[in-house]
Protein backbone atom coordinates (compact mmCIF):
# COMPACT_ATOMS: atom_id res chain seq x y z
CA UNK A 1 0.00 0.00 0.00
CA UNK A 2 1.32 3.45 -0.94
CA UNK A 3 1.55 5.74 2.08
CA UNK A 4 2.24 9.40 2.80
CA UNK A 5 2.83 11.77 5.71
CA UNK A 6 0.87 15.02 5.65
CA UNK A 7 2.16 16.64 8.85
CA UNK A 8 5.83 17.24 9.71
CA UNK A 9 8.22 20.00 10.75
CA UNK A 10 11.66 21.20 9.73
CA UNK A 11 14.37 23.47 11.09
CA UNK A 12 12.31 26.42 9.88
CA UNK A 13 10.01 25.92 12.87
CA UNK A 14 10.82 23.52 15.70
CA UNK A 15 12.11 20.43 13.88
CA UNK A 16 15.73 19.27 13.66
CA UNK A 17 15.79 18.10 10.01
CA UNK A 18 16.19 20.54 7.14
CA UNK A 19 13.51 20.48 4.43
CA UNK A 20 15.94 18.68 2.11
CA UNK A 21 16.72 16.09 4.78
CA UNK A 22 13.00 15.43 5.22
CA UNK A 23 12.75 14.57 1.51
CA UNK A 24 15.69 12.16 1.82
CA UNK A 25 14.21 10.56 4.93
CA UNK A 26 10.78 10.24 3.30
CA UNK A 27 12.36 8.34 0.41
CA UNK A 28 14.26 6.11 2.83
CA UNK A 29 11.02 5.40 4.71
CA UNK A 30 9.31 4.38 1.48
CA UNK A 31 6.78 7.23 1.48
CA UNK A 32 5.14 8.24 -1.78
CA UNK A 33 4.46 11.81 -0.59
CA UNK A 34 5.23 14.14 2.30
CA UNK A 35 3.88 17.54 3.34
CA UNK A 36 6.00 20.13 5.11
CA UNK A 37 3.78 21.95 7.61
CA UNK A 38 6.03 24.17 9.69
CA UNK A 39 4.43 26.25 12.42
CA UNK A 40 3.22 29.64 11.17
CA UNK A 41 5.73 29.97 8.33
CA UNK A 42 6.27 29.03 4.70
CA UNK A 43 9.96 29.92 4.67
CA UNK A 44 11.16 26.33 4.38
CA UNK A 45 8.92 25.50 1.44
CA UNK A 46 11.22 26.78 -1.32
CA UNK A 47 14.03 24.40 -0.28
CA UNK A 48 11.49 21.61 0.28
CA UNK A 49 9.86 21.87 -3.15
CA UNK A 50 13.25 22.24 -4.86
CA UNK A 51 14.60 19.11 -3.17
CA UNK A 52 11.48 17.21 -4.13
CA UNK A 53 12.04 17.88 -7.83
CA UNK A 54 14.99 15.49 -7.75
CA UNK A 55 13.16 12.81 -5.79
CA UNK A 56 10.49 10.18 -6.34
CA UNK A 57 8.69 11.57 -3.27
CA UNK A 58 5.82 13.95 -4.04
CA UNK A 59 5.97 17.20 -2.08
CA UNK A 60 2.99 19.05 -0.63
CA UNK A 61 3.45 22.66 0.47
CA UNK A 62 1.77 23.36 3.79
CA UNK A 63 1.71 25.37 6.97
CA UNK A 64 0.39 24.65 10.48
CA UNK A 65 -1.36 27.69 11.96
CA UNK A 66 -1.61 28.20 15.74
CA UNK A 67 -5.19 29.31 16.36
CA UNK A 68 -7.77 29.66 19.12
CA UNK A 69 -11.47 28.85 19.42
CA UNK A 70 -13.44 29.42 22.63
CA UNK A 71 -10.16 29.64 24.62
CA UNK A 72 -8.96 26.31 23.18
CA UNK A 73 -5.71 26.22 21.22
CA UNK A 74 -6.38 24.54 17.87
CA UNK A 75 -3.96 23.87 15.05
CA UNK A 76 -5.21 24.27 11.50
CA UNK A 77 -3.07 22.85 8.70
CA UNK A 78 -3.19 24.44 5.27
CA UNK A 79 -2.17 22.08 2.45
CA UNK A 80 -1.53 22.69 -1.26
CA UNK A 81 -0.45 26.28 -0.69
CA UNK A 82 0.71 27.62 -4.04
CA UNK A 83 4.04 29.45 -4.10
CA UNK A 84 2.34 32.68 -5.17
CA UNK A 85 0.49 32.88 -1.82
CA UNK A 86 3.45 32.16 0.49
CA UNK A 87 4.04 35.88 1.04
CA UNK A 88 0.34 36.27 1.88
CA UNK A 89 0.77 33.61 4.58
CA UNK A 90 3.78 35.41 6.01
CA UNK A 91 1.79 38.65 6.16
CA UNK A 92 -1.12 36.85 7.85
CA UNK A 93 1.05 35.42 10.63
CA UNK A 94 3.19 38.54 11.10
CA UNK A 95 1.32 39.81 14.17
CA UNK A 96 1.18 36.30 15.60
CA UNK A 97 4.96 35.95 15.26
CA UNK A 98 5.47 39.36 16.87
CA UNK A 99 3.29 38.28 19.80
CA UNK A 100 5.29 35.05 19.96
CA UNK A 101 8.57 36.98 20.08
CA UNK A 102 7.30 39.13 22.95
CA UNK A 103 6.14 36.00 24.76
CA UNK A 104 9.59 34.46 24.32
CA UNK A 105 11.32 37.57 25.62
CA UNK A 106 9.15 37.47 28.72
CA UNK A 107 9.77 33.73 29.18
CA UNK A 108 13.55 34.17 29.09
CA UNK A 109 13.32 37.13 31.48
CA UNK A 110 11.25 35.07 33.92
CA UNK A 111 13.65 32.14 33.73
CA UNK A 112 16.68 34.38 34.30
CA UNK A 113 14.98 36.00 37.28
CA UNK A 114 14.43 32.54 38.74
CA UNK A 115 18.12 31.67 38.42
CA UNK A 116 18.27 29.84 35.09
CA UNK A 117 21.39 30.88 33.15
CA UNK A 118 19.85 31.25 29.71
CA UNK A 119 19.69 34.09 27.18
CA UNK A 120 17.42 34.98 24.30
CA UNK A 121 20.34 35.04 21.85
CA UNK A 122 21.45 31.54 22.87
CA UNK A 123 18.05 30.07 22.07
CA UNK A 124 17.63 32.08 18.86
CA UNK A 125 21.00 30.80 17.60
CA UNK A 126 19.79 27.21 17.89
CA UNK A 127 17.26 27.45 15.04
CA UNK A 128 16.79 28.80 11.51
CA UNK A 129 13.17 29.63 12.35
CA UNK A 130 12.01 33.24 12.28
CA UNK A 131 11.17 32.85 15.97
CA UNK A 132 11.98 30.04 18.39
CA UNK A 133 9.46 28.31 20.62
CA UNK A 134 9.42 26.43 23.90
CA UNK A 135 10.89 23.28 22.32
CA UNK A 136 14.07 25.19 21.57
CA UNK A 137 14.14 26.59 25.11
CA UNK A 138 13.60 23.08 26.47
CA UNK A 139 16.53 21.72 24.46
CA UNK A 140 18.84 24.41 25.84
CA UNK A 141 17.64 23.74 29.39
CA UNK A 142 18.51 20.07 28.88
CA UNK A 143 21.93 20.98 27.44
CA UNK A 144 22.64 23.12 30.50
CA UNK A 145 21.59 20.38 32.91
CA UNK A 146 18.36 21.91 34.21
CA UNK A 147 16.34 18.93 32.96
CA UNK A 148 17.15 15.41 31.75
CA UNK A 149 14.78 15.51 28.77
CA UNK A 150 12.70 17.89 26.69
CA UNK A 151 9.54 16.35 28.15
CA UNK A 152 10.75 16.94 31.70
CA UNK A 153 11.67 20.54 30.86
CA UNK A 154 8.13 21.12 29.61
CA UNK A 155 6.49 19.46 32.61
CA UNK A 156 8.64 20.93 35.37
CA UNK A 157 9.65 24.34 33.99
CA UNK A 158 7.88 25.45 30.81
CA UNK A 159 4.23 24.52 31.35
CA UNK A 160 1.83 27.42 31.82
CA UNK A 161 1.10 26.22 35.37
CA UNK A 162 4.71 26.91 36.44
CA UNK A 163 4.23 30.62 35.79
CA UNK A 164 7.25 31.37 33.58
CA UNK A 165 5.41 31.03 30.26
CA UNK A 166 2.58 33.28 29.18
CA UNK A 167 1.23 32.10 25.79
CA UNK A 168 0.93 34.67 23.00
CA UNK A 169 -2.40 35.69 21.55
CA UNK A 170 -3.34 33.29 18.75
CA UNK A 171 -5.13 33.58 15.43
CA UNK A 172 -8.87 32.98 15.25
CA UNK A 173 -9.57 29.40 14.15
CA UNK A 174 -12.53 30.14 11.88
CA UNK A 175 -10.83 33.16 10.30
CA UNK A 176 -7.78 31.04 9.58
CA UNK A 177 -9.88 28.38 7.84
CA UNK A 178 -11.41 31.12 5.69
CA UNK A 179 -7.95 32.53 4.97
CA UNK A 180 -6.66 29.15 3.77
CA UNK A 181 -9.68 28.69 1.53
CA UNK A 182 -9.46 32.25 0.19
CA UNK A 183 -5.96 31.50 -1.12
CA UNK A 184 -6.81 28.14 -2.66
CA UNK A 185 -5.52 25.82 0.05
CA UNK A 186 -7.07 22.79 1.74
CA UNK A 187 -7.95 23.40 5.42
CA UNK A 188 -7.38 20.51 7.84
CA UNK A 189 -8.03 20.29 11.58
CA UNK A 190 -4.88 18.82 13.12
CA UNK A 191 -4.77 16.28 15.97
CA UNK A 192 -8.23 17.27 17.25
CA UNK A 193 -8.25 15.04 20.33
CA UNK A 194 -5.10 16.68 21.69
CA UNK A 195 -7.13 19.88 22.13
CA UNK A 196 -10.85 19.07 22.27
CA UNK A 197 -13.02 16.25 23.59
CA UNK A 198 -15.81 14.63 21.60
CA UNK A 199 -18.54 16.97 22.82
CA UNK A 200 -16.43 20.07 22.08
CA UNK A 201 -15.72 18.77 18.59
CA UNK A 202 -19.45 18.31 18.04
CA UNK A 203 -19.79 22.03 18.77
CA UNK A 204 -16.75 23.21 16.79
CA UNK A 205 -17.07 21.16 13.60
CA UNK A 206 -20.37 22.62 12.31
CA UNK A 207 -18.97 26.15 12.57
CA UNK A 208 -15.66 25.05 11.07
CA UNK A 209 -17.40 23.27 8.22
CA UNK A 210 -19.41 26.40 7.49
CA UNK A 211 -16.16 28.40 7.42
CA UNK A 212 -14.76 25.99 4.82
CA UNK A 213 -12.98 23.23 6.74
CA UNK A 214 -12.17 20.43 4.28
CA UNK A 215 -10.77 17.66 6.46
CA UNK A 216 -9.55 16.50 9.84
CA UNK A 217 -6.66 14.30 10.84
CA UNK A 218 -7.98 10.84 11.64
CA UNK A 219 -4.65 8.99 11.46
CA UNK A 220 -2.27 10.64 13.91
CA UNK A 221 0.81 9.49 15.82
CA UNK A 222 -0.58 9.81 19.33
CA UNK A 223 -4.20 8.83 18.75
CA UNK A 224 -5.37 5.70 20.52
CA UNK A 225 -7.39 3.16 18.54
CA UNK A 226 -10.54 4.59 20.11
CA UNK A 227 -9.60 8.16 19.23
CA UNK A 228 -8.89 7.10 15.65
CA UNK A 229 -12.29 5.39 15.49
CA UNK A 230 -14.05 8.47 16.87
CA UNK A 231 -12.17 10.81 14.54
CA UNK A 232 -13.23 8.74 11.53
CA UNK A 233 -16.81 8.74 12.81
CA UNK A 234 -16.81 12.52 13.15
CA UNK A 235 -15.23 13.01 9.73
CA UNK A 236 -17.94 10.89 8.14
CA UNK A 237 -20.70 12.55 10.14
CA UNK A 238 -19.65 16.08 9.16
CA UNK A 239 -18.73 15.15 5.58
CA UNK A 240 -15.04 15.90 6.04
CA UNK A 241 -12.19 14.22 4.20
CA UNK A 242 -9.52 12.38 6.17
CA UNK A 243 -5.91 13.41 6.60
CA UNK A 244 -3.09 12.22 8.77
CA UNK A 245 0.54 12.49 9.70
CA UNK A 246 3.29 11.75 12.14
CA UNK A 247 3.87 15.33 13.38
CA UNK A 248 7.55 14.47 12.95
CA UNK A 249 9.98 16.89 14.61
CA UNK A 250 13.23 14.91 14.48
CA UNK A 251 15.30 14.55 17.64
CA UNK A 252 13.01 16.92 19.57
CA UNK A 253 10.48 14.07 19.63
CA UNK A 254 12.74 11.01 19.16
CA UNK A 255 9.94 8.50 19.64
CA UNK A 256 8.03 9.80 16.59
CA UNK A 257 9.30 8.67 13.20
CA UNK A 258 8.44 10.17 9.82
CA UNK A 259 5.69 8.17 8.18
CA UNK A 260 5.19 5.66 10.98
CA UNK A 261 4.82 7.84 14.09
CA UNK A 262 5.09 5.68 17.18
CA UNK A 263 5.35 2.60 14.96
CA UNK A 264 1.70 1.96 14.19
CA UNK A 265 0.87 4.87 11.88
CA UNK A 266 -0.04 4.46 8.22
CA UNK A 267 -1.56 7.26 6.19
CA UNK A 268 -2.95 5.87 2.92
CA UNK A 269 -1.91 7.71 -0.23
CA UNK A 270 -5.61 7.71 -1.03
CA UNK A 271 -6.05 10.41 1.65
CA UNK A 272 -3.80 12.71 -0.37
CA UNK A 273 -5.54 11.98 -3.65
CA UNK A 274 -8.96 12.80 -2.18
CA UNK A 275 -7.67 15.99 -0.57
CA UNK A 276 -6.10 17.04 -3.86
CA UNK A 277 -9.51 16.89 -5.55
Amino acid sequence: MKTCDLHCHSTFSDGTFTPSEIISLAKKQGLSAVALTDHNTTKGLSEFISAGKNSSVETVAGCEFSTEWEKHELHIVGLFLDEKVWNEVEDYVELLNLAKKNSNIKLIQNLKAAGYEITYDEVAASTDAAEFNRAHVAKLLVKKGYAISVNEAFQNILSEEKGYYDPPERLNSLMTIRFIKQYGGVAVLAHAFLNLNYEELEEFLPAAKEAGLDAMETNYSKFSKEETRLAKELAKRFDLKESGGSDFHGTVKPDIQLGSGLGNLKVPFDFLEKLRK
